[in-house]
């Protein structure tokens, strides 16, 4: 089969789709992989038929990026140019591909945001099959708990009803302003219908839908789209054979195992975050290894007890440390679960606030709002989950179901059945 992956974003974005990627291409199929330009390395060294796409670094350095309400339409506009590319580059792949294999089957595997031009694609080639790749439990809208608009949790007695209509006045105010006019002017040149509500049509898309988390973290409720297939945490190495370097050891072994501050491969707007950070640091009298490509987010001066580093893999840092301060990016809390260390998430925009309610539900972690960080709030935080019994018991109870078998030949089959034309069935 051929297989087509079309992502956008940050590496947390690109990292699941390689996982997906490189299992397909193992079990004999074709695959080729629409991403950001900037990710090329990442794809090529994983041995995938890279396709690059436009994108828009800028917005990295956007005041709404990271706003708790407004950062989506952020996002959405960032993405657009790449995103109307891809309803060409698939036609031409499908083309190319149908003249060599006519009777080969295509499968089109998409990033939430892509979903709308995968529409496109499909009317483009009838024969696509869409399969929607949701990599954190709040890309899927619903009524049940636990439910969070932005940074607020929706109270349990709040009926189904007026969370319906709090989710459609909100996606009428800050999303379908902002999507439909271009999705609409794209659809009409096609002789497409009109889509009206956002809320309603980026559902209803996928042939089939890929959850990319465990039901022990996220459950399905019963008004997410169906067929509904929901698979482990992919988490996906770049390089699982790193090292720390000689560097970074030397500091991990010269005293107590240290905490990580993190806000994001992704964020350039953390200057406040990270002084936060040293100071509490210091007045708890624990060490810190500050984890962020831009060296001008941090203070001037660090003090020996802090070390530096512009990237690592979790995977081979988090055995050595302490606990871990995060942004709450699906893959990094995944990643610091699977490492059974205390989390304190500090939640900005997008997924984040409902992956760090999850993690505290678990008994994982806390959560520290951004807008309430200060050396105070962060040192009281970090106090409460250093060292503390009760989340590192509870940590190691959830690295435990990360022991069981790989689901990759599942989810594979499913996305093989789907393009073989069988009918999709919910997990």
């Amino acid at each position: 089969m051929h297989f087509i992956l079309a992502t956008i974003g940050s590496a947390g974005d690109l990292f699941p789709f390689l996982w997906i990627g490189r299992a397909l291409r193992e079990r004999g199929h074709r695959v080729d992989f629409l991403g950001p330009e900037q990710h090329a390395m990442y794809v090529e060294s994983a041995g995938l038929t890279f396709h690059g796409l436009p994108a828009d670094v800028a917005v990295l350095d956007h005041p709404h990026l990271w706003h708790a309400t407004r950062g989506l339409a952020v996002v959405w506009e960032a993405t657009r140019p790449a995103m109307a590319q891809l309803p060409m580059v698939v036609e031409a792949l499908t083309q190319a591909q149908s003249n060599e294999q006519p009777n080969e089957r295509r499968v089109l595997l998409a990033h939430p945001l892509a979903l709308p031009e995968a529409d496109l694609c499909r009317h483009a080639s009838p024969g696509l099959k869409i399969a929607a790749a949701w990599l954190a439990p709040s890309n899927l809208p619903t009524v049940h708990d636990p439910l969070l608009l932005g940074p607020w949790p929706v109270p349990a007695w709040v009926p189904h009803g007026a969370r319906r209509w709090l989710w459609r006045a909100l996606a009428a105010r800050f999303v379908d302003p902002v999507a439909l006019p271009g999705l609409n002017t794209a659809r009409v040149e096609r002789g497409l219908p009109q889509v009206d509500s956002m809320v309603d049509y980026i559902p209803s898309i996928p042939d089939l839908s890929l959850a990319l988390f465990p039901d022990w973290f996220a459950p399905a409720p019963p008004d997410w789209p169906r067929p509904l297939y929901q698979a482990g945490f992919p988490l996906y190495d770049p390089d699982p054979d790193a090292a720390p370097s000689a560097e970074l050891r030397a500091f991990l072994d010269a005293g107590e195992p240290p905490v990580v501050f993190t806000p994001g491969t992704g964020n350039r707007q953390a200057r406040s975050y990270f002084a936060a950070a040293a100071h509490a640091v210091a007045a708890l009298g624990h060490r810190a290894i500050f984890l962020t490509p831009y060296r001008e987010q941090l203070p001037s001066r660090l003090s020996p007890d802090v070390c530096w580093q512009q990237y690592i893999p979790l995977k081979a840092l988090l055995p050595h440390v302490a606990a871990l301060v995060h942004h709450g990016g699906i893959g990094t809390t995944a990643e610091a679960l699977r490492a059974a260390i205390p989390q304190l998430i500090v939640p900005l925009a997008h997924d984040q606030f409902d992956n760090a309610a999850r993690v505290t539900a678990l008994g994982a972690g806390l959560s520290l709002r951004a807008d309430r960080v200060s050396p105070r709030s962060m040192r009281v935080a970090l106090a409460k989950i250093i060292d503390a019994s009760s989340f590192i018991q509870r940590g190691a109870r959830i690295a435990e179901r990360f022991q069981a078998p790989s689901l990759e030949d599942q989810l594979c089959a499913r996305l093989e059945a789907l393009g073989s034309g069988e009918r999709p069935v919910s997990k």
